[in-house]
Formats: structure tokens, C-alpha cells, sequence
């Protein structure tokens, strides 16, 4: 992290100044300026940027199902270096596209960063999956978790050209781990800002069953090292899936946990189990959550006619952010997004309804859980379609968040150990 993103990058890179520049097998290489990624998105799954002839560019996909591969042995290996992309967000020499990106704080708006890292992820899969002699992909590559995206600087600054780099770093048969760093400019150096690991899954033309994908080839001890470290990420999400407290029991040391805070709030006066006092500095954790609603409308949505899933990760950051704020009563930084798995695609014209809780709070830090789910006004039923964690830290000491139910206390320790795992990571 001190001066380039990753060992995969000095691996792609090297340069005596500190930045980054391509070797000679990236000669002719050019960046992607950031509002062009969307649109070579589009051209490849030959969407329409008009929303009324999109549903019939959609339907003539259906016909590509003839271009899928029925073993993953049929289709081309690809290397590390073939998916490799960068995309310029070019905020310092191009100041007409910084209000978009731009804070009250003047600093740039996180949550337009995780679009922006969402839209890369997906085209450097199809990068990876490209076949030369097919002019639309048959491929419909959508994100299914975003892994960990851990930040290494409090501030992103507005006036300052900002560089994303990222290729496939891991291959299944219908899956793709992708790797994506990003960096800004400052007297002429590229610096990290943050890394970050999404999982990506490939599907049919009409997004209904699984596609096979090209298989990824390390070509070096450093790739094949990044190659397993993939598989050791993937093991790690079925461990912690495994023993996720709506599957398990809390272990022996997290139960202690909650019943010392239950002896702790417990009121001494009365002899009483029902009967709770909040101790000094603290905030019950019912009293720590915000909600928000959003109409989904088609401007929102993705190649595939859906809502973009970067729009829901920026609307559940602001709504995280928002709730650290007032809990925290100071401006709050995000350190980690982490574990945000997309369960369920939420359709155009949806009711989306966002919970943001407090759920972990250790001095500075403030671990919140946003919950989305849609509404369907016609059933009148409630579907769960994301969960968000993100880590923030605040400029100030924060009140100790207390559970008061049972239910509450299974956040509380869900909180901790989202929030145990980024302090390790970082």
C-alpha cells in the first residue's frame, strides 16, 4: 500500500518516479475516461441508451443463447494482464465533471466512487470473457458481492485527477473475482486510495441461469499467488456465511459479551429482569437507526433493465453516512465497505425502502448495517434484496451503542465481527 496497489501491479507496472507506467506489452494502451465505461458497456450487450427501445434490444438478446459455451473447457484461457483496465476520472484537468462528484466538506462524494468502481468491475469481466469473432456478448455479467473495499485515506480529494486500475484476479466456472485499485494524482505521482475486491457472476442472455466463463491462467509465482489468495477469499465468505448468527449460536466468548451487557444495563434498584437502565455515554440501540425510501425510476437503471447496482450502494453509503453522522454527532470518514451481497435485482418502478442501524461502536469507530429491501404495492409484501456493512471513523469519541433484545444483541455481535474483520485487514 505505500506505493503501488498491489503485487499484481508491479507486476503490470514499473517506473522510476513512483508512477505507475505500462510495461511494453501495454504499448498503444490507452486509459477509459470514466463516462465512457457505461457506454462500452452498452455496445457490448447492445442496450439502448433510449428507455423505450430498450425493452426491444433486451428481447433480441435472447437470441445469443446459441453463443454460449456448454463446457468451460470450450472456451480460450485468458491471462491476468488480458482483463487489465484503466479508467481516468479526470477531476483536475477537466473541472466541468467535478460537481458531480463534489461534498458539502468539498471532498468527493464516496458514494460516486462505488458506482464508478461497480461499472469498471462488470466491463473488465466482459474484458476477460471478450471472444473476437462475437460483436454483442452473450453474457449477461452482473455483481453479486462486493467482497471488501478497504480505504487507506481520509480525504479524496476534488481538484485532483483520479486513476482506477483492476483486472480478474480469479476465475470459477460461472464466477469472476475482480481486483481494482484506485489512485490519485498529487504532484505528479499516483497515490493509493483505496483497494478493492468484488465478485462478479455470469449468467445467460436473459439473465436467468448460469454461464460458463473463460478460465484465468497465472503466467508468474506473484499471479499465482494473487490466484490463490482468491480461492482462500472464497473460503473465507462460505466460513463466515457458515457461521452466521441467523444459522448459528453465538460462541462461548460472544455470549459472554451479551450477558455483560445485559448485567451492565441491568437496574440495580429492582430486582428485575425486564427492569433496564442505560449506562453513562451510551445510546440504546433502537435509538440509533434512520430510514430512508427511494423511487426507482428509469433513469437508475443498468444495461440488463434493472437498477443499477451501483446507484443502490451509493444510496445506502449516503444513508450510513448520514446515520453515523447524527449518532456520532461529527463528520464521519469511511474506512471499509465489506460482505455486500446482492441477493435479489430490484426491478424499475420499485419501492425501495432503506434501514440504516448502528450496530458496533468501539471509541472512534462506528460499524453500521444498512438493510434494503422492495415493496411491492400490488402484493403488499416486503423482499430483502441487499446488505450492506461500512466502517466509518469519526473525528470524536462516539457513544457505546447498547442492545436491549435478544435480536438486538445478534446485530450487536454481527457488527462486531464485520467490524473485527476490516481492523484485521487494515
Amino acid at each position: 500500500m505505500r506505493k503501488l496497489p498491489s503485487v499484481l501491479a508491479r507486476t503490470l507496472t514499473s517506473g522510476t518516479t513512483g508512477s505507475p507506467v505500462l510495461l511494453d506489452m501495454f504499448e498503444g494502451h490507452s486509459p477509459i475516461h470514466v463516462n465512457n465505461v457505461r457506454n462500452k458497456l452498452r455496445d457490448i450487450v447492445g442496450a439502448s441508451t433510449n428507455w423505450s427501445d430498450h425493452v426491444q434490444a433486451m428481447q433480441e438478446r435472447k437470441a445469443l443463447h446459441t453463443l454460449l459455451a456448454k463446457r468451460q473447457e470450450d472456451l480460450p484461457p485468458r491471462r491476468m494482464k488480458d482483463s487489465y483496465l484503466e479508467v481516468i476520472l479526470p477531476l483536475g484537468s477537466q473541472p466541468e465533471i467535478r460537481e458531480k462528484y463534489l461534498n458539502v466538506h468539498n471532498s468527493v462524494r464516496f458514494g460516486r466512487i462505488l458506482e464508478d468502481l461497480d461499472s469498471l468491475g462488470v466491463l473488465i469481466c466482459y474484458t476477460h470473457t471478450k471472444q473476437e469473432m462475437q460483436p454483442k456478448s452473450p453474457l449477461s455479467i452482473v455483481t453479486a458481492l462486493v467482497d471488501k473495499i478497504n480505504l487507506c485515506k481520509k480525504i479524496i480529494y476534488p481538484d485532483c485527477d483520479i486513476k482506477f486500475t483492476g483486472n480478474v484476479s480469479w476465475v470459477g466456472k460461472t464466477s469472476m473475482e475482480v481486483t481494482m485499485h484506485m489512485l490519485q494524482l498529487h504532484d505528479g505521482d499516483y497515490s493509493p486510495v483505496l483497494d478493492a475486491t468484488f465478485v462478479m457472476v455470469a449468467r445467460d442472455p436473459e439473465n436467468k441461469r448460469p454461464a460458463f466463463v473463460n478460465p484465468l491462467v497465472p503466467e508468474s509465482p506473484e499471479e499465482e499467488e494473487i490466484f490463490k489468495q482468491g480461492e482462500l477469499n472464497k473460503l473465507r465468505r462460505i466460513e463466515f456465511s457458515t457461521a452466521s448468527l441467523l444459522k448459528m449460536a453465538p460462541t462461548a466468548e460472544e455470549r459472554n459479551i451479551v450477558h455483560d451487557i445485559f448485567l451492565h444495563t441491568l437496574d440495580t434498584k429492582t430486582v428485575s429482569f425486564r427492569s433496564r437502565k442505560l449506562p453513562p455515554n451510551s445510546v440504546w440501540m433502537e435509538d440509533a437507526k434512520l430510514k430512508g425510501l427511494q423511487i426507482c425510476h428509469p433513469q437508475e437503471r443498468n444495461i440488463f433493465n434493472r437498477i443499477f447496482g451501483g446507484f443502490l450502494m451509493r444510496k445506502a453509503f449516503e444513508l450510513g453516512w448520514a446515520t453515523a453522522c447524527s449518532y456520532g454527532g461529527s463528520r464521519p470518514f469511511i474506512v471499509s465497505v465489506d460482505d455486500i451481497m446482492f441477493q435479489k435485482p430490484v426491478e424499475i418502478g420499485s419501492l425501495l425502502l432503506l434501514s440504516a442501524q448502528v450496530s458496533y461502536t468501539e471509541k472512534n469507530y462506528i460499524q453500521i448495517r444498512v438493510h434494503s429491501e422492495v415493496y411491492d404495492a400490488n402484493t403488499r409484501e416486503h423482499h430483502t434484496t441487499n446488505i450492506f456493512h461500512f466502517t466509518f471513523i469519526s473525528e470524536n469519541e462516539v457513544p457505546r451503542v447498547v442492545p436491549n433484545t435478544y435480536g438486538e444483541s445478534m446485530l450487536y455481535l454481527d457488527g462486531k465481527r464485520h467490524f473485527d474483520a476490516v481492523m484485521k485487514e487494515i
